[in-house]
């Protein structure tokens, strides 16, 4: 699905390839096959995607979009093989994965990202591993409540953020002490969770029910809970209307390019991609450990499931010195690794290239440009897309030899294709899995 948050691209934004390129055979010369690949071009705005971009824009230029992280770390892991001589570029988004990477003991995490307070957020979790017992820091990223939350921030964490981090934190302390009842609540996509869970509060069948199915013994008890008491109160007119709407998407931090990516593949449109998603996660995947889902839902994490950097034995390890090997830049992916001298070996961009990819072409290019130039021999790449599979991997040309990312790297879609259906989040058509040429 959609990441409950980020960007995706549009179909319309690539070419079509032409039958004869298809039946393509080996007597064409490459000069002539490259001539007759699909080019990657900026999709025409129409008023109402100019209208949408601005809000968008305008919404996410302001505000801290992700309050957690909406991409499963545990298949990350499993991809990246990562290795105690790995130097890793990761979008920043809430932080969660990047602290999660850390217990492998990288050398190095740079985290990017072009919203400061995304990194902001991340800053702060550093913080409080460095200078806070468990207890309290469990109670602030756990139960995203502490009722002492402002004096801890004023005597132990302020000292250690970034000027831009102890102004945003200075003005939205009060999150973690809300009446609101969670800094889960807050942001754009808590704004969400927060109005669902007053949807849910106001149908108490169908409050009780998700509560039975977060606390079921196993995927029999499960699939009962939702096919007979959640699916029939859970989706109607309503529900359809509003997860529809682009207002909605633009909270959860998903463009109209990519509502409309979704709309083209899936014949139900967002609801019913939506739909096939949660059905999959509450029928095929154990919710006992799905800590996505739980905090989306109910506003806080248990001990027993929550990510894993706020487990007291993890966190005690991040605290002994490996969360030191986390960066934190405010910057565009291209920036950064133009502005850098070192060689990254893993890279997780999450799906900030769908979107790219419809409105921003020619600055993908360049971001791909800057990603072969500063990547390691075989350095592995991690995305996610809207699409099973990115038709843009196959329009974007890269390097002197101008060939398509799809020529350029090894891809590796046995194993992605392997992983997804294990993803707990589970909000992605397309996991991608390759690696940089030697």
């Amino acid at each position: 699905m959609l990441r409950i948050g980020s960007f995706m691209s549009v179909t319309s934004c690539i070419t079509p390839l032409s039958q004869s390129a298809i039946r393509m055979g080996p007597e064409m010369a490459p000069s002539e096959a490259h001539a007759m690949q699909p080019k990657l071009v900026a999709t025409p705005a129409s008023l109402r995607d100019r209208l949408d971009r601005r809000v968008f824009n305008a919404i996410w230029s302001r505000n801290l979009v992700y309050n957690t992280c909406w991409e499963d770390p545990a298949v990350d892991n499993q991809a990246l093989a990562l290795g105690h001589d790995d130097t890793m570029l990761v979008i920043t988004s809430a932080g969660c994965n990047a602290l999660d990477y850390a217990l492998r003991a990288p050398r190095r995490i740079h985290c990017v990202d072009a919203n400061p307070r995304q990194n902001a957020l991340l800053e702060l979790k550093i913080a409080g591993i460095r200078s806070l017992a468990h207890e309290d820091f469990f109670a602030i990223f756990g139960e995203g409540y502490h009722p002492r939350f402002e004096c801890l921030y004023l005597e132990r964490l302020r000292a250690g953020l970034s000027p831009f981090a102890q102004d945003y934190w200075d003005r939205h302390a009060n999150w973690f002490t809300s009446r609101r009842g969670s800094f889960y609540f807050h942001g754009l996509s808590g704004l969400v969770a927060r109005i669902a869970r007053g949807w849910f509060r106001a149908r108490p069948g169908l409050h009780a029910a998700t509560n039975d199915l977060l606390a079921a013994s196993d995927l029999e008890e499960q699939r009962r809970i939702y096919d007979e008491r959640v699916s029939p109160l859970l989706w109607g007119k309503v529900v359809n209307w509003l997860i529809s709407r682009q207002f909605v998407m633009n909270l959860l931090g998903v463009p109209h390019p990519q509502r409309r990516l979704v709309e083209a593949q899936h014949e139900n449109g967002v609801a019913g991609f939506i739909h096939e998603s949660i059905r999959h996660v509450c029928r095929q995947l154990p919710l006992t450990n799905n800590y996505f889902w739980r905090v989306y839902l109910t506003g806080r994490y248990s001990p027993e499931c929550c990510p894993e950097y706020l487990k007291p034995a993890n966190f005690e390890r991040l605290k002994s010195g490996l969360v030191d090997s986390i960066r934190v830049h405010t910057s565009t992916v291209t920036a950064f690794l133009k502005a850098t001298d070192e060689q990254i070996s893993r890279f997780v961009l999450l799906d900030h290239m769908d979107w790219m990819s419809s409105y921003y072409p020619d600055a993908l290019r360049e971001e791909w440009e800057a990603i072969l130039e500063r990547a390691a021999p075989q350095a592995r790449i991690l995305l996610r897309s809207a699409q099973s599979r990115p038709e843009w991997l196959d329009a974007l040309t890269v390097g002197p030899g101008n060939r398509t990312l799809r020529e350029t790297l090894n891809f590796h879609d046995d194993m992605a294709d392997a992983l997804q259906p294990t993803d707990r989040v589970h909000t992605y058509a397309g996991f991608v899995i390759a690696d940089a040429p030697v």
